[in-house]
């Protein structure tokens, strides 16, 4: 099925039939019945179908979102995390230690200090409260290497690419290992220390040029052109 697409500015209008997927309801406004942007985006039809792609976002937590936070302060009894979102998130110590907490004992910083990223769920939140995280699935917890790039949260869908094609080559690329979290942020681990650079690069690229088609294979070459430049295997 062929599509067309379109950059549409805040305050356009757009097809009455345009289709918004849950998270980016925020995104498009309705007045006397009819429907407008509220940030820049595309507009994509396919067929007889008009779907509008924000090209900039906030984060609104939900239940079972995988996020990447940042602990920026500590507190009796749990750790703030900022998980570049208006609503600041909450750790439990409960949920890190997986054991009653002793105060007399147990120095919360001594687990996890400030400055440290954390890969955790969205436990729960109804915005009456902060949301409340938990590490305790498997693949999360504290991030111990690599570097962690941000980037809009809009954006984060073209570093996936449509069933993961945009991080197959990001990963084959470079030889590291790329983990997308749907606030905005991407945690990357490279073997090779030369090529940590090249990614963060790349998908700063991806950000910048999210409303391009064939981004995928343009972001290929432009990872090989980098290795050559810069003399990486």
């Amino acid at each position: 099925m062929s599509s067309t697409k379109k950059i549409v500015v805040p305050g356009e209008e757009l097809p009455p039939e345009v289709q918004v997927r849950e998270r980016e309801h925020d995104y498009v406004y309705e007045e006397q019945g009819k429907k407008y942007a509220a940030v820049i985006g595309i507009l994509e039809k396919k067929g007889d179908t008009y779907y509008f792609i924000p090209l900039q976002s906030i984060y609104v937590p939900k239940p079972g979102d995988f996020v990447i936070g940042l602990v920026v302060s500590i507190g009796i009894m749990n750790w703030y995390v900022d998980i570049n979102s208006p609503y600041t998130a909450i750790l439990t110590v409960s949920d890190l230690l997986g054991r009653p907490f002793d105060p007399q004992r147990d120095d919360l910083s001594r687990y996890l200090p400030i400055g440290s990223y954390i890969k955790a769920k969205v436990a729960a939140f109804d915005k009456t409260r902060n949301p409340l995280l938990t590490i305790s699935d498997e693949g999360l917890g504290i991030i111990r290497n690599g570097v962690v790039v941000e980037i809009d949260p809009a954006k984060i869908p073209r570093v996936i690419g449509k069933k993961g094609s945009m991080l197959q080559v990001l990963k084959e690329s470079t030889g590291c290992e790329v983990t997308a979290a749907v606030n905005g942020r991407v945690h990357i681990s490279c073997p090779n220390p030369e090529m940590e650079p090249i990614l963060v690069l790349a998908i700063k690229m991806i950000e910048e040029k999210a409303h391009m088609s064939g981004l995928t294979d343009k972001v290929k070459s432009y990872i090989e052109e980098l290795k050559i430049v810069r003399g990486v295997r």
